[in-house]
């Protein structure tokens, strides 16, 4: 899937929101065995080059969310963030 094609449809002002929650949700999982090492790589190296928020940020984050707690991520995109257009791409595609 294209995280970073979905990512650029999240406004500027819901991106730290997301972010937030998502970081959330993935240090709460106990699906982290889900999670392949690349992927986790990738996260982390994203993170330290500055915050989640950016696009590239987010993609991973987003991924790496809707792999391990897809039910949870997809509640946060239409109920708490009202991102329906968003969860809807991320359903369609998965």
């Amino acid at each position: 899937m294209a995280y970073q094609k979905i990512v650029k449809d999240i406004p500027t002002e819901k991106r730290e929101e997301l972010s937030d929650k998502l970081i959330d949700l993935l240090l709460k999982t106990k699906n982290e065995d889900k999670m392949p090492s690349s992927l986790a790589n990738t996260l982390l190296h994203q993170w330290q080059l500055g915050p989640l928020t950016a696009e590239a940020g987010l993609a991973t984050l987003l991924e790496a969310a809707v792999l391990l707690e897809s039910e949870k991520t997809m509640e946060s995109l239409e109920q708490e963030l009202q991102l329906l257009d968003v969860a809807k791409v991320v359903k369609e595609a998965k």
